[in-house]
């Protein structure tokens, strides 16, 4: 693996007629060398077909899918089923229905807000759309999203310059649909023409230097991260430097919150996909707030995962980007959709 992981980052604009340039931004720190590694994801609570989690919430649980389902993840570690029974949630098995969990800001403009603590799900198949799913468990269809598309990333912007909307992005063929859903479920095109992106995307904390309030989403068949802006401006963030590919290359993001600190963890799904070359250990996975802290991660930086063996990348963005290669999981992981963080 080492010899093929030589790291830069790099910063550039896509030019929607000609492609994408790149321009330098940074020299890349040195490479950690196996086992010298700061950080490991390690596997945390097993869970059959677990795919997604979100959260927190304000008691402190994650929300999580697995096979269909939705399980809450306490704080002290403990699942348990979340919306079944009449009126629950229950989607197909095999598709990659992440999830988001609404904060409550007010959207701009609408002269409503997204409930907090409510649920919002991807639903792909014949007719994708979002399902809502209430604290309490009941579920029900939110809105539509356009037909013959494929939904594979959700958010909601807490930073506000995409209006405090939920955010979703949706392949159609080669290019992406970024869309903006306001809380009366109406639907906004950000852009139709995004690069190809999916898994665990996020909104940039104001903090994050140029980049802040930008959604960032990566890219697992290239290797990049990439900062969508308001207008639908997408500009190449960095370049990960990892092993690139379908089902290889980054997948999964998230942002360290601002009072992140030793005794907390970051968690991230890891998937069984049989057959794969890299088929999962049907785990949550855990990084221990110390150390990634240890390692230079500090709040309100990004942090990118890859699809295979959870390899794991720390961005910081001020005037300019640094990247560093600081963790990995287990060799068969296979990690799927957002990191999230306890606080």
């Amino acid at each position: 693996m080492r010899h093929y992981l030589r790291w830069a980052v790099y910063l550039g604009s896509v030019g929607l007629a000609a492609g994408l340039a790149l321009t330098a931004c940074a020299p890349a720190a040195p490479l950690p060398h196996g086992p010298v590694l700061p950080a490991h994801w390690v596997r945390f609570r097993h869970l059959a077909g677990v795919v997604d989690l979100a959260g927190p919430r304000g008691d402190g649980s994650f929300t999580v899918a697995a096979a269909g389902r939705l399980f809450t993840l306490t704080q002290a570690g403990v699942l348990r089923p979340f919306a079944r029974g009449p009126g629950g949630y229950a989607t197909a098995i095999g598709p990659e229905p992440y999830i988001a969990t609404a904060d409550g800001e007010r959207v701009a403009g609408a002269g409503c807000s997204f409930r907090n603590g409510m649920i919002f799900a991807l639903q792909p198949g014949p007719r994708p759309g979002i399902i809502a799913i209430t604290p309490d468990g009941r579920a029900s269809w939110f809105t539509s999203l356009p037909a013959m598309t494929t939904p594979d990333g959700i958010t909601f912007d807490t930073t506000g310059r995409f209006g405090h909307r939920l955010v979703v992005t949706s392949r159609n063929h080669g290019a992406t649909l970024v869309l903006a859903i306001g809380c009366a479920g109406d639907v906004r095109t950000i852009t139709s023409r995004a690069p190809a992106m999916e898994g665990g995307i996020a909104v940039a904390p104001a903090s994050f230097g140029r980049y802040g309030g930008d959604l960032i989403a990566p890219n697992e068949t290239s290797g990049r991260v990439y900062a969508i802006r308001p207008d639908g401006t997408a500009v190449t963030l960095a370049v990960s430097g990892l092993p690139h590919g379908g089902d290889i290359g980054v997948e999964s993001a998230g942002f360290l919150p601002p009072r992140f600190g030793a005794d907390d963890a970051a968690y991230l799904a890891d998937r069984y996909s049989k057959g794969n070359k890299h088929p999962g250990t049907n785990s949550i996975l855990r990084l221990p707030g110390s150390q990634l802290l240890k390692a230079g991660a500090r709040p309100g930086d990004l942090l990118v995962a890859t699809e295979a063996s959870a390899h794991t990348i720390v961005v910081h963005c001020a005037n300019t980007c640094t990247v560093r290669y600081i963790a990995a999981g287990p060799a068969i992981s296979h990690a799927e959709g957002h990191i999230v963080f306890t606080t």
